[in-house]
Parts: C-alpha cells; sequence; structure tokens
C-alpha cells in the first residue's frame, strides 16, 4: 500500500491513516526496529515513533545510521536481517524501489525526492507538499494513529528546525510551548555528533528519547550533553580550516574542494551559496570516508539541483548521487567517477588519484 500524502486534503489525517493500516499488519510477537538518519530530523523521527509506540504497549528498538551506512547497503542489511523484527519503519533516509528489508512489514515515512516506491511497503511521503514538511513532523502525524502526542510535539519542531525550516502551525505551537531560541539552539547541539569525525549520533538519540524539551539538550548537566558540545567544537574547527578554501568558478559552477574527515561539506557549500548568488555551489570532501569523494550542492538560485545532478550524473555513480531536496542535495562517487563528473563540468584540475 502507497500513502503518499502531496494530493491529500488532510495530509495529517492521511498520514494517520497510512500508519494505522501498516500497525495492523505488524507482528506483536517481536519488536518493532526504527531506522533513521542521523541528523536532527532522523533523530527527532525516530525517538517520536518510538516514544510514541512504547507508550502504546508497543516493543520498539531504534538504530540510526553511522558515517556512509545506508540499510540497502552491507554491512547494515546484514545486520537487519539479523535482527528479523516484527515490523520496520524507515525513516528520513529516502525512498527507493527496492525493499529495504524483502518480506519484512515496512513503512517508510520520507520527505526526500523518492526514486521509486518499493513494492509492499507503506510510504507516507511528504514530497509534493507546500511548505514540505520534514520527516519528524510526518512522524509525529502518524503517531497521531496511537494517540494524542502533544508532550512530543518539540521533537517535530527539532526536525523541521534543523532541515528545511518550513513553517507550519506545529512549528507555531513548539516555539510557543518550549521558546524559539530553546529549540533552535537544541537543533545546534543534536545535528553536531553525526558531522563528526566518528560519527556516533547515539548521545543526541539518548536526550531525545527520554527529554521533556529542548532544555534537556541545553540545560541539563550530563554526559551525553558535554558529548555534544564536544561534537560542536569539533565541527567549528573544521569548517574554520574548510572556509578558507577559496571557490574555483567554471561557467555557473563553483566549486570548493578540501580534505576533512568531518561532514562538513554541506556546512560549507551553504555558506557559500550565500556568498555566490549566482553559482550552484558544490563543496567536495576528498576526506570524509576513504575510497570516496563526499559532496554537497546549493545554490540560491533556485535551480533543481537534483535535475541538475541528474543531467551531469557519472556513468559510474550508484544510489549514493543526486538524492536528496530539490535545493539541497549531493551525494558520493568514487574517485574514477568524480573525475569524470568534474571533467565534465569543466574542472579537470580538481580530479583526485584513483
Amino acid at each position: 500500500m502507497i500513502g503518499v500524502l502531496s494530493g491529500n486534503t488532510d495530509p495529517r489525517a492521511a498520514a494517520r491513516d497510512a500508519f494505522a493500516g501498516a500497525l495492523a499488519g505488524f507482528d506483536r510477537a517481536r519488536p518493532v526496529l526504527l531506522l533513521g538518519h542521523f541528523d536532527a530530523d532522523g533523530l527527532s523521527a525516530v525517538a517520536i515513533l518510538v516514544r510514541a509506540l512504547r507508550a502504546a504497549g508497543w516493543a520498539a528498538e531504534p538504530r540510526i545510521t553511522g558515517k556512509g551506512e545506508t540499510p540497502w547497503d552491507e554491512p547494515l542489511a546484514g545486520d537487519l536481517r539479523a535482527v528479523a523484527p516484527g515490523g520496520l519503519i524507515v525513516t528520513d533516509l529516502g525512498t527507493r524501489p527496492e525493499p529495504v528489508l524483502p518480506g519484512a512489514p515496512t513503512v517508510i515515512i520520507d520527505h526526500h525526492v523518492p526514486t521509486g516506491s518499493p513494492a509492499d511497503a507503506t510510504v507516507v511521503s511528504g514530497h509534493g507538499l507546500v511548505p514540505e514538511p520534514s520527516s519528524a513532523l510526518i512522524a509525529w502525524w502518524c503517531a497521531g494513529a496511537l494517540g494524542g502526542q502533544a508532550d512530543l510535539l518539540w521533537l517535530a519542531a527539532l526536525g523541521l528546525i534543523g532541515d528545511m525550516a518550513e513553517r507550519f502551525p506545529e512549528l507555531d505551537a513548539a516555539e510557543a510551548r518550549w521558546g524559539k531560541t530553546a529549540l533552535k539552539d537544541a537543533v545546534s547541539l543534536v545535528n553536531a555528533p553525526r558531522r563528526t569525525a566518528a560519527a556516533d549520533a547515539s548521545p543526541a538519540l539518548a536526550l531525545l528519547l527520554r527529554g521533556d524539551g529542548p532544555k534537556v539538550v541545553t540545560k541539563q548537566p550530563g554526559p551525553e550533553r558535554d558529548a555534544l558540545i564536544a561534537a560542536k567544537e569539533e565541527v567549528k574547527a573544521a569548517v574554520e580550516d574548510a572556509r578558507r578554501v577559496p571557490p574555483r568558478v567554471v561557467g555557473d559552477v563553483a566549486l570548493i574542494r578540501f580534505h576533512a574527515a568531518q561532514q562538513i561539506h554541506p556546512l560549507i557549500a551553504q555558506q557559500w551559496r550565500g556568498r555566490l548568488k549566482d553559482k550552484i555551489v558544490l563543496a567536495a570532501n576528498t576526506g570524509y570516508r576513504p575510497g570516496w569523494v563526499h559532496f554537497a550542492a546549493r545554490s540560491a538560485r533556485g535551480e533543481n539541483l537534483v535535475d541538475f545532478l541528474r543531467a551531469h550524473r557519472p556513468a559510474g555513480a550508484g544510489s549514493r548521487y543526486g538524492s536528496g531536496h530539490a535545493q539541497a542535495t549531493g551525494g558520493a562517487l568514487r574517485p574514477a567517477d568524480w573525475n569524470a563528473f568534474v571533467r565534465a563540468l569543466g574542472f579537470p584540475d580538481q580530479q583526485v588519484p584513483a
């Protein structure tokens, strides 16, 4: 069953109903596994669903992705097979035609540009809605199938602020209750660990699973909060180094290439986006993961960057290329494919050793 929200007059009710229908097909004799991305949106979506399911009497276990992991690739795919959950909920990791865990009842909650819809899965997608909800907000809508979730609204707000900052009545309500500044500060800390060299977001998830508001992240002393503060300092230092690299410009494209173990290429692309308003900005990181060039694409021109990357897709690019949002995308390429990509764009001097 496909439960896409676009086109529904009441997407909130559509999300709730699709989720309720999917849960009816789960095996309650085994735990539900919740798999999500390790940024503020994915972490908040996982926390909302775990907390709502547990409060309703379900056994629910979270699993967040790590550096370079996707559920369609090993070893994570093997880890999922070993768990054999009673149901699988995947959030903020994209929507592909391939099933995540063949044979398992699956719900996909997402808002990125889909590349297909897997058979035998319930897909609750916010793509195409205007404004576009984050995965965490969609997860909060879905959780309504399990009862009122007003106390978890702050988590949906973290996802909205952390991802696209679209205005929704739910965000207004959360800011009125918990404070705009407190929510923004919490997002900054929650997003930090996944950008570090270790990319361990488990301290952030631990806080979101037990907190009653953003101040559990920003104010309450403890080892998890200390880990978030240290992560933020590590990322800040890496950004300061990378921002000194000047862009190379060819035509409509500006390329900034650097080497950092931290996931800062989206931050660098966003910074240069504001300075090079008439360019498509590509920030490329050769140090994030051995054997890969990771890059982020941003632009202030309003151009659909997913379409831009599709038009310039190198022959060897795989599933890690060109997914995400129309205005915030990127990917990862093996060195030979990166070299073909930058040669075609007019940057032959930006090739890397293959």
